[in-house]
């Protein structure tokens, strides 16, 4: 059974497909708290500097998504979905000038889902 970490809406891909048209290649990273809170940030690929301390949870409409270590461990029993809203949130990620911004969203894994994970 294999379990995505990390899901992306049909609607949160329509704007990153827009998003790739202009910029190219992208990637999220989970924001830890900083600018828009804990937002997840689109950048183009490359732009955002990934450390030791970042983990690649997956990808999402071919887009890499990561998140530091720390904060995984508060969330690595949840499923992130990313899903866009209407509002400009106050951050540098490349959604922000056409008046949205990616939201995550989250539900808990299922006991067979968390077991699934664990033999990965």
């Amino acid at each position: 059974m294999s379990v995505e970490k990390v899901k992306i809406t049909p609607e949160a891909t329509e704007i990153l497909e827009q998003l790739r048209e202009k910029h190219g290649e992208l990637m999220f990273h989970q924001s830890g708290g900083c600018c828009d809170g804990s937002s997840p940030m689109c950048y183009k690929k490359g732009q955002f500097r990934i450390g030791k301390s970042d983990i690649k949870l997956g990808e999402v409409a071919d887009t890499p998504f990561y998140m530091s270590k720390d904060q995984f461990e508060y969330w690595k029993h949840m499923q992130l979905i990313i899903d866009i809203k209407e509002g400009r949130g106050s951050s540098f990620s490349l959604e922000i000038p056409l008046g949205k911004r990616f939201v995550v969203k989250s539900r808990l894994f299922t006991e067979e889902e968390l077991n699934s994970i664990e033999e990965e």
